[in-house]
């Protein structure tokens, strides 16, 4: 009688169970995905956040063949919506639209922050978006100097909109302040939803001046409600050629100061989901509809791979966490 050896068995069992893992896996692969997916927004209607993930998903709806549906869940700058997807299933129906202010700035400066930098699955970035700082057309701030001369001469007396504490309108303004050696108290915040609220608050009358993302506010610029006043890119913006830069304004650490958007997962999102909006994404990439919707606002298009997406979030907060250090921020 013929006899198998229990080492034969055992490696049968082995390439069997391995068999079955990578059948499965690619029975995921092939089935993913099968339902709608939902990308969390963690900041309001109308801000970077809400523009990246409604822009992305009437693309990526028809490349993925399922809907792709925006949900904002908001508060406590942006870490409600954010620890959501970091609590959800690692399916790839729920994902997250990760932010500057959120995944990397929060985190830097607080340390009750719910979540670490890097407790998420990278997929990729969306876009970038420059900071603008603004007035209400009507103001008597002609130019950046006006402004900042109004806030040496009644210091603690001008508002300023913010999507929150230690998120990039925030940041932002303090960074100026610092560079001018002026402390924090020299313009008070106050704080909003999101960076659409914090326009809608500047354009009610309710501030004097707001640092936010271009995306939030692009239109308001080019239709003359706002007056822009300098912008944190190393260059002059192609559509705002008026508009200096910070460095042409002696203010030039506010050139660190970016708004970003990308797509995240919850931890231990299985590689097929990834290696599947991976080719999504390269496909948006190159669609004229998505390059229109961030060109229509100032977005940056900024699709990248896992590995750079990674390194680029590492470095933000890295960034963050010294800009806390040096300018007394972190609690």
């Amino acid at each position: 009688m013929f006899k198998v050896s229990k080492r034969f068995l055992g490696h049968s069992v082995l390439a069997g169970v391995l068999m079955t893992a990578l059948g499965s896996g690619v029975a995921f692969a092939q089935s993913y995905p099968n339902k709608p997916i939902t990308l969390i927004a963690p900041y309001a209607v109308g801000g970077d956040s809400d523009f990246s993930g409604r822009n992305l998903a009437a693309v990526a709806s028809k490349i993925i063949g399922q809907s792709v549906v925006v949900q904002n869940i908001v508060g406590a700058s942006g870490t409600i919506g954010s620890q959501r997807v970091r609590n959800s299933a690692p399916d790839g129906y729920t994902l997250l639209v990760s932010r500057g202010g959120s995944q990397a700035i929060t985190p830097a400066l607080d340390s009750k922050t719910p979540y670490k930098w890097n407790d998420f699955t990278f997929i990729s970035l969306l876009d970038f978006n420059p900071v603008v700082c603004v007035v209400k057309s009507d103001a008597p701030y002609k130019n950046l100097k006006d402004l900042l001369d109004a806030i040496r001469a009644n210091p603690g007396k001008l508002n300023y909109a913010s999507a929150g504490p230690g998120t990039t309108q925030h940041l932002a303004v303090e960074v100026m302040l610092s560079q001018l050696g002026l402390p924090s108290s020299a313009a008070m915040m106050i704080p909003y939803k999101g960076g659409g609220e914090a326009t809608t608050a500047l354009l009610g009358g309710q501030v004097q001046f707001i640092c936010n993302n271009l995306t939030t506010m692009v239109g308001q610029i080019k239709g003359g409600a706002m007056r822009a006043l300098v912008t944190s890119t190393p260059n002059r913006l192609k559509d705002f050629p008026d508009v200096p830069t910070a460095n042409e304004m002696g203010i030039g650490n506010l050139e660190q100061v970016m708004g970003w958007s990308g797509i995240y997962g919850p931890p231990g999102l299985p590689a097929e989901v990834v290696n599947k909006w991976q080719a999504v994404l390269s496909e948006v990439a190159k669609d004229p509809n998505w390059l229109r919707g961030n060109d229509t606002v100032g977005a940056i298009p900024a699709i990248r791979s896992a590995q750079d997406t990674e390194k680029y979030a590492k470095e933000q907060f890295d960034l963050y966490s010294r800009l806390g250090t040096q300018l007394n921020l972190k609690k």
